[in-house]
């Protein structure tokens, strides 16, 4: 192993905290100046250097990424490693995706056995990895059925169409087809054209105009704007994310999403619950909208699902999937028994009852110790979130404290507008890996005066 220096202050006394107290009684301010190298097992397996893959990247790939100035060549749990060696601490889990961290041997005895029997027929035939993940999703949520996808834009594309066939299927002598939409503030639902259209951010719809028509955005948390639009009788679904992840850790309110399912109930709309980046776990319950304990007609997920592999699904009711006949809608990858395989191995994990409690325990800690440390730094207005999605909004843009906790080998993420730090570790994360992760954003927070 490498150098590892620590520049200690004296310790510092915690006030008193029912949540805190029992596990630590005081706490170590660090400055970390970490030059930490990977075990032989995760060694990366390649002689090219970081320097030489990102002058390449710029040469052969399109310009569509702005990526941070680190290559990732390989990872265990919730390590990530560089060309180099180097070692860093992921609370970015691939963007919500790695909820089992990298490298779980669950998840890599069902890829490495499934591939070695069948990776791909298409779905002209039956698989039984496919129908198996479709079978312990609907037992585990409110749905009836399945339709899987390869990604959470995909899976959006999925409601849209699935929503306008039930307008069209439930009112078949209607003259003016009911075909719009309502999506909110701060939203995201994809970069493909149907879902970008959902998506609030202007400057994502902006160079691919015209988008899909017929969308209505509302503030979100707006219960009589949304109310009154529902009962226009115009809207043939409403799009919502109970937490907002790309937005910036927004939390729907339990009055706001009831609200939307009595006035969807009353005109005939769909409900769709986006669930792609807060679903299956990450909020300490299976659902995010458990929380609420309001029922969607469809729930689109994708990102945790495979464990790293593509993957969607749109979840629906009964109602919604009588609408929907042969030809409707398809995909050539979708469901592929690798993928679904892995998938199983991912659900039976994450769905545990125990495994769950320790998301939602670990998730309260982490937030209660980021309120702690941070709560009296001018630039820190809020902590928020739910289980392991946690947003630390701040009155300056978060690159700067991104970039200088990068340089202490943690890796975090933005959100909204820009100014809020984004934290979806891999929920297998440790107490002590929170604490790590805590401590050096706070050595890292002087890094926003520099700039600002």
């Amino acid at each position: 192993m490498g150098s590892l220096q620590h520049f200690l202050n004296s310790p510092i006394s915690v006030p008193f905290s029912p949540n805190l107290n029992h596990r630590r009684s005081f706490f170590l301010r660090a400055c970390l100046n970490l030059d930490v190298h990977s075990p032989d097992s995760v060694k990366p397996k390649t002689h090219l250097k970081s320097r030489e893959v990102m002058e390449m990247e710029g040469k052969v790939l399109v310009g569509t990424y702005a990526r941070n100035p680190v290559v990732i060549s390989s990872g265990k749990g919730c390590k990530l490693y560089d060309p180099e060696g180097r070692e860093y601490l992921d609370c970015t889990s691939g963007i919500a995706v790695n909820a089992l961290g990298h490298g779980d041997p669950d998840w890599v005895k069902a890829v490495v056995e499934q591939a070695n029997l069948l990776t791909h027929v298409s779905n002209v035939f039956y698989s039984v990895p496919q129908v198996e993940l479709a079978r312990r999703l609907v037992a585990c949520s409110f749905a009836d059925r399945v339709f899987f996808t390869n990604s959470g834009t995909e899976a959006n594309e999925a409601a849209i169409k699935f929503a306008r066939k039930y307008q069209r299927f439930t009112n078949p002598d209607e003259k003016q087809q009911v075909t719009e939409f309502i999506s909110f503030s701060n939203s995201f639902h994809g970069r493909t054209m149907g879902a970008l259209a959902l998506t609030s951010k202007e400057q994502y719809r902006f160079p691919f105009e015209p988008v899909m028509p017929g969308v209505n955005f509302l503030e979100y948390g707006d219960v009589q704007a949304a109310t009154e639009l529902i009962k226009s009788g115009r809207i043939a679904a409403v799009f919502v994310e109970p937490i907002q992840g790309e937005g910036g850790i927004y939390s729907a309110t339990k009055e706001f999403l009831q609200s939307l399912r009595s006035a969807c109930d009353d005109a005939g709309s769909l409900l769709v619950f986006d669930e792609v980046q807060c679903g299956l776990g990450r909020t300490g319950y299976l659902w995010a909208h458990e929380v609420y304990r309001v029922v969607p007609d469809i729930m689109t997920l994708a990102k945790p699902l495979a464990g790293g592999l593509p993957i969607g699904a749109a979840l629906v009711s009964e109602k919604v999937a009588a609408a929907i006949k042969y030809g409707d809608h398809g995909s050539t990858f979708a469901g592929g028994p690798l993928v679904c395989n892995a998938a199983i191995a991912v659900l039976d994990k994450i769905s545990k009852p125990g495994f769950l409690a320790s998301v939602s325990e670990k998730g309260q800690y982490f937030k209660e110790l980021l309120i702690h440390k941070l709560g009296g730094n001018s630039h820190v207005r809020e902590v928020r979130g739910l289980g392991l999605i946690i947003g630390i909004e701040l009155d300056v843009p978060a690159s700067p404290l991104v970039d200088a906790c990068r340089d202490s080998s943690l890796l975090i993420l933005t959100a909204g507008k820009g100014n809020v730090v984004r934290l979806v570790p891999p929920l297998i994360i440790s107490e002590q890996e929170l604490e790590r992760a805590a401590e050096i954003i706070l050595e890292c927070l002087p890094a926003l005066d520099k700039t600002n």
